[in-house]
């Protein structure tokens, strides 16, 4: 699978690429490739996609086709761009660079003292669990009588998740609901069904890697679009979707794990039309779809399976996010009779979802949205106080501020996200560093970092952080540091 960037395109990528103060003194034509490096390090421009013609690129960005020429000749040389008369340029990574991907990860067995956990965001249970836990058990006896499986889940808490899409603007029948272990469930059922070994599957980048761990499973063959700093480049991804035609888009519209992005109306409207015509199906991710944290009263865009007119849209989610971790119910949302495949497909996996935990969903959804606002101006806090944090400890990176979700993408001074992890674990703080959200040995420049936690453990984590960021100036093997940072550079 593989696609074409235009010059436009590759344009706005590289944005005001010959002003910035690392490049002034050095020729245009190694600031453009050290742009471009730095574009496909940082996984804004994914491997395997062909690059414009020279001509073309020197008209986007108003230079001469000679320097274009020198700097597509410096990629090679670095191992960044293959060539191939008749075929153009295309984006790789030099020999030893490429990776696999990370996997699924998660917090510790336990806690363990002394240690802020920062690998994972995942939110306390919210008070109103137990009093859902202690009502389901009373529900339980109605069912006894009767088998215990459902593959579809039961019918009252179908139709309890059916509401709450209708209540978004999405009409949404019981028999469309399929209900999971889990929003990880969820994915991995969709996989089975869709995807085969070698089948081309688009994701995001960064993105969640849970679906990267899932995909690598099913052997699928994943191509990657880049997340700019404002989130999606909407006519690029739309041409993505046509030149490569995967055979599956996993994309995360409300506030993106792991940079927080909300996606805008008219690329919802436009992305179910475009994934129809090119064939495709969408595997839409709304884990963090109720965690928005606006203050000014604005409200939140219509789902993308809103303006799905020919069932290319599944909608997954869950209740993990919002409500608890230890909380294993999901769903998917699909076309009445793609949800019957996919129930033959679960039935061969696990059967059914547990029954009580079931009945505990429904009496926790019962309470609407009283519990998530309820947590919304303490994660507000949290996030401020995090970004104060990082402001006056580490000045140089570079954090937008999210209008929902649970965690900041961070962008380092240098590509040093794994060593920095490795160097904060002496520091007490465990990490979930950048190129864990990727695929092929990008993101060492961003660092995800969640705001779940306490305010003062957030400060102290901060603390921490920078010693560990100090250290590595300091380190013996610096001058790798350096060689790294100046490769981007």
């Amino acid at each position: 699978m593989s696609g074409l960037v235009r010059g436009g395109q590759l344009a706005r990528l590289l944005g005001e690429w010959h002003a910035l103060p690392a490049r002034r003194r050095s020729p245009d034509y190694l600031a453009l490739a050290g742009a471009v490096r730095g574009l496909l390090t940082d996984g804004r421009l994914a491997l395997g996609v062909r690059l414009p013609a020279e001509r073309e690129l020197a008209e986007a960005l108003g230079i001469s086709r000679t320097t274009v020429s020198a700097a597509y000749r410096e990629l090679r040389d670095s191992g960044h761009l293959a060539s191939r008369r008749g075929s153009g340029s295309w984006t790789t990574l030099p020999e030893g660079m490429r990776v696999g991907a990370s996997g699924l990860w998660g917090p510790a067995p336990q806690a363990e003292a002394g240690i802020i956990d920062l690998s994972c965001a995942a939110p306390s249970a919210p008070p109103e669990l137990v009093e859902a836990a202690r009502a389901a058990v009373d529900d339980l006896p109605a069912y006894l009588g009767q088998v215990g499986y459902w593959p579809c889940g039961l019918d009252v808490l179908r139709e309890v998740v059916a509401d709450r899409y209708t209540a978004r603007g999405l009409p949404t029948r019981p028999e469309q609901i399929l209900i999971t272990n889990g929003t990880q469930h969820a994915l991995d059922l969709v996989i089975r069904l869709h995807v085969h070994p070698g089948a081309p599957v688009l994701t995001e980048s960064p993105t969640y890697p849970g679906a990267l761990a899932a995909l690598a499973g099913a052997r699928a063959r994943i191509a990657t679009y880049g997340l700019g700093h404002d989130g999606w480049d909407g006519e690029l991804l739309l041409d993505t979707l046509r030149q490569t035609r995967p055979r599956l888009a996993y994309l995360v519209p409300e506030f993106q794990n792991p940079t927080g992005h909300l996606m805008p109306v008219k690329l919802r409207e436009q992305l179910p039309a475009v994934a129809h015509s090119a064939g495709v199906d969408l595997v839409i991710d709304e884990s963090f779809v109720d965690m928005h944290l606006f203050d000014d009263g604005a409200t939140m865009p219509p789902p993308v399976a809103a303006f799905d007119r020919h069932s290319r849209v599944m909608t997954i989610g869950g209740l993990s996010k919002p409500y608890w971790g230890g909380m294993r119910i999901g769903w998917i949302r699909a076309a009445a009779p793609l949800v019957q495949r996919l129930a033959a497909v679960r039935v061969g996996v696990d059967m059914a979802s547990p029954v009580l935990d079931q009945l505990v969903a429904v009496r926790l959804l019962a309470y609407g949205p009283e519990v998530v606002d309820a947590r919304r101006p303490g994660l507000r806090a949290r996030r401020d106080t995090l970004l104060k944090a990082l402001a006056e400890r580490l000045p140089e990176w570079r954090v937008s501020v999210p209008d929902g979700g649970l965690t900041l993408w961070a962008e380092l001074d240098a590509p040093v996200s794994s060593a920095l992890a490795r160097a904060a674990e002496s520091h007490g703080v465990r990490l979930a560093p950048g190129p864990r959200f990727g695929v092929d040995g990008t993101l060492e420049r961003f660092l995800r970092l969640p705001f779940t936690l306490p305010e003062q453990d957030l400060v102290d984590a901060v603390d921490r952080i920078a010693a560990a960021r100090f250290d590595l100036d300091r380190a013996p093997d610096r001058v790798i540091y350096a060689a790294e940072q100046a490769l981007i550079a």
